[in-house]
């Protein structure tokens, strides 16, 4: 598979218009709409010579409850790699366009602190698709390198919803996102905080990450894809999460998330995790409720084998 380097970040803007295209009819006949691949093409994209922004970094920070530090907030770097996420799914030969899919989990393994300075090689790449209980799936990888080192990774699973499932009612977005069966990993977790997430929360996100997705914008978009009202995005759910666990962070850590049930805006919900000083199991659930939203687990990475051992 050969690699593609670009020599700037691609225009988000124009690519939510190819990625919404393929819900025009007919639109997906064109060379440059998505919709016409049986299956996820093989394409990599790279972007080097990538420096963050302070001041976008702080705004960031500033929406989703981080401290100000001379390092990159752990979820940063995704923002930083979402433009060559939505040039990928915005290839003529995806088999259909990006608005509309679901993120249904999420994983970022970072392998130590990135300073603000420190210039930046992102690669990313999509992964083929899956069947799912719920339609198709498939991850979208990043790399980030930090000199000649792997410094931060992360994988994106996408869903493609196409079936319904039992006991899911309403449009689609409605049911439960939960990717599999296995036991939620915020069962038994007791609340530590409550957050009230105004209406305009998908809009200040968007504004610091670049993702407009419609369904995060406003209720007369979200509404025509399934939705009662604007959801949050899941990746400020998470990054939220990580902003009230900051000083229990190691440097080195793995983290995986699954988004279950959308969170509409506006919203009360509350945040429970465990009180354990390494492995950390977190959920985000409906204030009052319970409604599962997100579960999660950190940990930190395993001591790599030394040389000859």
């Amino acid at each position: 598979m050969a690699t593609r380097t670009l020599d700037s970040p691609p225009s988000v803007l124009p690519l939510y218009a190819r990625a919404a295209a393929p819900l025009i009819p007919g639109a997906s006949l064109l060379p440059f709409v998505p919709g016409r691949g049986a299956d996820v093409p093989e394409i990599e994209l790279a972007l080097e010579g990538v420096r963050p922004d302070p001041e976008r970094v702080a705004a960031y920070a500033r929406v989703c409850g981080f401290a100000l530090r001379d390092s990159l907030p752990p979820t940063y770097l995704h923002v930083l790699a979402f433009p060559l996420h939505m040039a990928v799914m915005a290839d003529g030969r995806f088999p259909f366009g990006a608005v509309g899919l679901v993120h249904v989990e999420n994983r970022i393994v970072q392998q130590r602190p990135i300073g603000l300075g420190e210039e930046l090689a992102i690669e990313v790449r999509p992964t083929k698709l899956k069947p799912h209980p719920k339609g198709r799936a498939f991850g979208l990888r990043t790399k980030v390198k930090a000199g000649q080192r792997i410094a931060w990774e992360s994988t994106s699973t996408m869903l493609r919803r196409e079936r319904p499932t039992d006991g899911a009612d309403g449009p689609i977005g409605q049911g439960d996102l939960d990717a599999s069966a296995r036991r939620p990993l915020g069962e038994g977790l007791a609340a530590s905080a409550e957050w009230r997430l105004g209406g305009d929360l998908g809009r200040r996100y968007a504004a610091v990450s670049g993702d407009r997705n419609p369904i995060h914008m406003h209720a007369l978009t979200a509404k025509p894809l399934g939705f009662a009202r604007a959801i949050a995005h899941g990746m400020w759910t998470k990054a939220r999460c990580l902003a009230a666990l900051e000083s229990r962070l190691p440097d080195a850590f793995a983290v995986d998330v699954r988004f279950r049930k959308p969170i509409l805006l506006p919203g009360r919900v509350e945040l429970a995790c465990s009180s354990g000083p390494e492995e950390i199991d977190f959920a985000v659930r409906g204030a009052g409720r319970g409604t599962p939203h997100l579960e999660g687990h950190l940990g930190p990475l395993e001591d790599k084998p030394k040389a000859g051992r």
